[in-house]
């Protein structure tokens, strides 16, 4: 068992997540925590190398199947340099994104491909967040919010509205099928709104 935390935030695309994932990191490292803020596809130079390849471009450039190991390549990077050294010396590692995220987006919008992620997970990763705090938002709102940044990286907004709303009810899923370990966060209202609700979710679950 590791000695640190291990947060992560999910989210369709243009819900928040990234927002309030930065707020709860600054907010933690004013406290005088040891804090992690880390993101995937990403977290680790590897792991940003491959981001690259997966959210940028056209949408049909990888299938399904092939994102899947594109984004477990990344993951399984991610948390041997970055997640498992820092929960090692006990820090607090709040992640944007984890696995949940190729749970919804391969595993449940790109086909019925969840089985196969939850293989790759159980053999390549084989941890799991502490708490996992699912922003939800409307999924118009989030697509117009991530197209609205002109970020380069809005592969997966390309694919539309239909895919963001199926994005919504998939990330609704997790707090089902993880009811223990995930959390749902009205993501609408304002940035400080958000946050106390996260802090307030928070209340007696951080070491």
């Amino acid at each position: 068992m590791s000695a640190g935390f291990f947060l992560t935030f999910e989210g369709a695309d243009g819900s928040g997540k990234s927002t309030q994932a930065r707020r709860l990191y600054e907010a933690l490292k004013a406290e005088g925590r040891d804090v992690v803020l880390t993101r995937e596809p990403g977290g680790s130079d590897g792991a940003e190398e491959i981001r690259r390849l997966l959210v940028e471009g056209d949408p049909g450039r990888w299938s399904a199947e092939t994102e899947i190991l594109l984004f477990f390549a990344a993951r399984r990077d991610h948390l041997e340099r970055t997640i498992l050294p820092a929960l090692a010396r006990g820090a607090v590692v709040i992640s944007d994104r984890f696995s949940d995220s190729s749970r919804v987006y391969q595993g449940a919008t790109r086909g019925d491909l969840r089985a196969k992620v939850d293989a790759l997970h159980r053999l390549m990763i084989g941890k799991e967040p502490d708490l996992t705090l699912v922003i939800d938002i409307d999924p118009e709102l989030g697509l117009k919010r991530g197209l609205a940044r002109h970020s380069g990286e809005d592969r997966f907004e390309a694919f539309g509205a239909e895919f963001q709303q199926k994005l919504r009810a998939g990330f609704r899923a997790l707090l089902t099928d993880f009811p223990e370990r995930c959390i749902g966060i009205d993501g609408n209202g304002s940035v400080e709104a958000v946050a106390a609700r996260v802090r307030e979710a928070l209340k007696g679950r951080l070491p």
